[in-house]
């Protein structure tokens, strides 16, 4: 019978214990935040990509970019 009060016991303990650890600690902040980890590394190399994607595609896009076809704007 302990047995069975032992695994049910772990059975309802172990799904509880794993979401102990989100987020980053804040000894991992200066990790996260060196150029080489961040989404856009170069932002001159990306607002030229935006602006070549949205004249293209003949749209205006969420960053400011009014597109008019022909990439003259």
């Amino acid at each position: 019978m302990s047995v069975k009060l032992f695994l049910v016991t772990f059975a309802v303990v172990l799904p509880l214990t794993g979401c102990a650890n989100l987020g980053v600690e804040p000894w991992q902040r200066n990790v996260l935040a060196k150029p080489e980890m961040q989404l856009i590394s170069d932002p001159i190399s990306a607002g030229l990509d935006d602006h070549i994607y949205f004249s293209k595609e003949a749209s205006s896009g969420g960053r400011g970019f009014a597109g008019g076809g022909c990439g003259c704007n």
